[in-house]
């Protein structure tokens, strides 16, 4: 029985090791190009030099019937466009436009 016991305690040592000596690595991850929820948003920069950005947020926000409000750009490759999706102001059409092509 000890020797089971010790057995298995020098593979979970053996295994821990080797995943420990691995470093870890952020840049290896798929960064998507957009993505939000109903609070909002980023779209990759890379991104919004090839379509139009205002309009991927305009019609984000207007499926959860909110309008886009852009926040921080960050112009440089592997930067961000963020925003946020407000609630329609007070004495605005009642719902956002939301265009279909």
């Amino acid at each position: 029985m000890r020797i089971i016991a010790a057995a298995g305690l020098l593979a979970s040592l053996v295994v821990s090791g080797a995943l420990a000596s691995q470093s870890a690595r952020a840049d290896i991850l798929p960064v998507p190009p957009f993505k939000g929820n109903d609070t909002g948003g980023i779209i990759a920069y890379s991104t919004a030099t090839q379509v139009d950005a205002r309009q991927v947020a305009v019609d984000h926000c207007a499926r959860y019937g909110k309008v886009a409000k852009f926040l921080a750009v960050q112009g440089y490759d592997g930067g961000y466009i963020s925003f946020s999706c407000r609630w329609v102001p007070y004495g605005a059409a009642d719902q956002p436009i939301r265009t279909l092509y």
